[in-house]
């Protein structure tokens, strides 16, 4: 098969799954609705200084031109609605910063507006590409410049892996998981006994493997993920790059704070299955020990899910800059029941020196010692009791909030993620 219908073929195979994936969680007038949400969320495709800048992006400089990477997501992060975002704009800032030209390629080919504009301002060149044809032509002709292509998420390296393999045979591979998809399925169809879901979820697990092996190196977030890759593919290369947080100085102690926080998107199945649950179980049982205790909902889509809250239910929907809310609420909750990867709803909390009360779920591939860094809960008598004592106990919101804080510099800081991603990829020195 040409290298070039195989491309396209791929890509259509892989739409088609994550369509099916869709259409099984939300149906169509869910699906609809998300399109329609992301479309009002975003700003008109006009173009800007750093999307019309593509061809002068990629070409070499005067004298010895850098190392450059090439990073492809599924559109232009945005920091400020969801966690995978932050970790992506920090991790292309941080490849910068080590010495790289990097190149960023949103295979939606939507103009990113002041997105785009941020990620050029942290010295990233954004490659706007509109259309299918268009983007493989373009990777025929400049792939074979780069040292290395990030692919994030199974699905885009579905398609541009085998294509790289015949064009840009000296370029290194990175898979980079975000997390690993088919982990989260399984955990979310087993969580609903769900039988098509489970289906879904076996051929997400063939298809994300798939890639793991069809990369010279893989990224994952958690050590968890890390040693599960070790079992089911031992032969592959797998560095953990997790999420990058920078701890906050200066917060406010617990003196003047009052209520809850739950941060996430209703876009992501995890999240709305934890509102739902606090909503219906966990937040009315607090209100019986704490009357006047408020839960505070933040996250782009939640205004739209939560039409009718209940007395104490403050439903803020996307919050563009979310620190004023970190600096009042008394405590952050993650009542997540499934899901995969590392949480930055928890790693965003702790590093703004809010303390959480988390499930194992939720605390999954971030260290955390129950009592010592945050108060870990999976039944519902046990994570209103754990909000209950959080809400009272002065002494114990310090140490939280220190430890957290702590926990987030040793782990997840640019600094932290620095030695992972250097051995990932080759030399900046294009002299070596």
């Amino acid at each position: 098969m040409p290298v070039l219908l195989r491309y396209h073929f791929q890509r259509l195979s892989a739409r088609c799954h994550r369509l099916r994936l869709a259409l099984h969680a939300r149906g169509w007038r869910g699906l609809w609705e998300r399109v329609a949400n992301r479309s009002r969320g975003a700003e008109p495709p006009q173009p800007t200084a750093a999307a019309v800048a593509h061809d002068a992006s990629t070409e070499a400089g005067t004298g010895a031109a850098p190392v450059r990477i090439l990073v492809i997501d599924v559109s232009t992060p945005r920091p400020d609605r969801d966690s995978g975002s932050m970790r992506a704009r920090r991790l292309m800032a941080l490849m910068v910063e080590l010495g790289y030209g990097v190149d960023f390629l949103p295979e939606d080919g939507v103009p990113g507006g002041h997105y785009a504009d941020a990620l050029a301002a942290d010295g990233i060149h954004v490659v706007h590409v509109p259309g299918a044809l268009q983007q493989a032509r373009w990777l025929v002709e400049h792939a074979p410049r780069y040292a290395a292509v990030i692919v994030s998420r199974y699905h885009l390296a579905e398609a541009v892996f085998p294509l790289l393999r015949r064009i840009a045979p000296r370029s290194r591979l990175i898979l980079d998981t975000v997390d690993l998809h088919h982990l989260r399925e399984h955990r979310e169809a087993e969580r609903n006994a769900d039988r098509h879901l489970l289906r879904l979820s076996a051929e997400t697990r063939k298809r994300e493997l798939a890639m793991v092996d069809a990369a010279d190196t893989c990224w994952v977030v958690s050590p968890h993920e890390q040693a599960l890759l070790a079992r089911e593919r031992p032969r592959a290369l797998v560095r953990v790059v997790s999420n990058l947080h920078e701890p906050m100085t200066g917060a406010p102690g617990p003196e003047r704070r009052a209520g809850i926080l739950f941060v996430g998107g209703a876009a992501h199945p995890p999240n709305l299955d934890a509102v739902s649950w606090l909503l219906t179980d966990l937040f009315p049982a607090m209100r019986k020990i704490l009357p006047a205790l408020e839960l505070h909902l933040a996250g782009e889509g939640l205004d739209r899910v939560v039409r009718e809250p209940d007395p104490g239910v403050v439903v803020h929907g996307h919050v563009p800059d979310l620190t004023p809310l970190l600096q009042r609420v008394r405590l952050g909750v993650a009542p997540l029941r499934f899901g995969a990867g590392v949480k930055g709803k928890v790693n965003l909390g702790m590093s703004h020196g809010l303390p959480m009360v988390v499930t194992e779920c939720a605390a999954e591939g971030l260290h955390l010692v129950d009592g010592e860094h945050a108060l870990i809960a999976d039944s519902s008598q046990a994570f209103v009791s754990a909000v209950a004592a959080l809400c009272s106990d002065d002494a114990m919101w310090v140490r939280l909030s220190q430890a957290g804080q702590d926990l987030t510099r040793r782990h997840f800081t640019a600094d932290a993620a620095r030695d992972a991603v250097a051995a990932s990829l080759p030399s900046p020195d294009p002299a070596i």
